[in-house]
């Protein structure tokens, strides 16, 4: 048996990245697995790659996110995990983001947790519990130049997902996952080029890039029986 036979999971973002990776990692694991993402086709893609549901949905909506959730519980027959992992980024110089910029980045990346929260934590409770691991980032426990409304929606992530725990257990646990530099697609320009990629590296302790299967790796843990005593964790990788 899988560490998540049985199981019945929302991840957002899962079109891509981490998120399709996680995707892939909860289906071999018995999970049964509902992809959310705005990019409808890239989310029916991953679907039909795990045998799952998928449903295009903006995460920084709130009632299309409960109604999205909604829908996959209902497909799957239950919800008892959630990943909440879309996000998106930008890197300049902080009086330089418009408030366009700014409310895009809080919006996703933090409403989005909210969000995501808000609508699965009644569905879990009512099916007797779960796990959900939100998408935080290194930059939320130190900043890096560039990213200052990232890593404050990163933070906000960490302690959101805090109180959650706290508000919501025992039969619930809320934890965040914090990923350094992990080679995606959207990373792969810095990889490419020497000059981003060494220094990179240089500061990072196992002096590599992680990859979307070593966070998604973290992820299936998290909800698994494996990490049952843990929760309100923020665990780097």
């Amino acid at each position: 048996m899988g560490l998540l036979e049985g199981r019945k999971a929302i991840i957002t973002g899962g079109g891509g990245g981490i998120g399709a990776a996680a995707a892939r990692r909860f289906a071999e694991e018995g999970a049964a697995v509902a992809v959310l993402d705005l990019d409808g086709d890239a989310a029916r893609a991953v679907a039909a790659e795990v045998g799952g549901h998928a449903f295009e949905v903006n995460v920084a909506r709130t009632d299309a996110v409960i109604d999205a959730t909604h829908q996959a519980a209902a497909a799957m027959g239950g919800l008892t995990d959630v990943f909440n992992n879309a996000g998106t980024g930008n890197l300049k110089a902080l009086a330089s983001y418009s408030e366009k910029e700014w409310d895009l980045l809080v919006d996703v990346n933090l409403k989005g947790v909210f969000n995501g929260m808000k609508a699965a934590l009644p569905i879990l409770r009512e099916h007797g519990g779960g796990s959900i691991v939100n998408m935080a980032s290194v930059s939320g426990i130190r900043p890096t130049r560039g990213e200052g409304p990232y890593a404050a929606a990163k933070a906000g992530v960490i302690a959101l997902s805090q109180a959650a725990a706290l508000e919501y257990g025992p039969d619930i646990r809320v934890n965040t996952v914090s990923p350094g530099f992990i080679h995606t697609a959207l990373t792969d320009f810095a990889l490419q080029e020497p000059t981003y990629r060494e220094p990179l590296e240089e500061r990072t302790p196992l002096r590599r890039a992680g990859s979307a299967d070593e966070v998604a790796d973290v992820v299936v843990f998290l909800c698994s029986d494996l990490a049952r005593c843990v929760t309100g964790h923020n665990l780097v990788v």
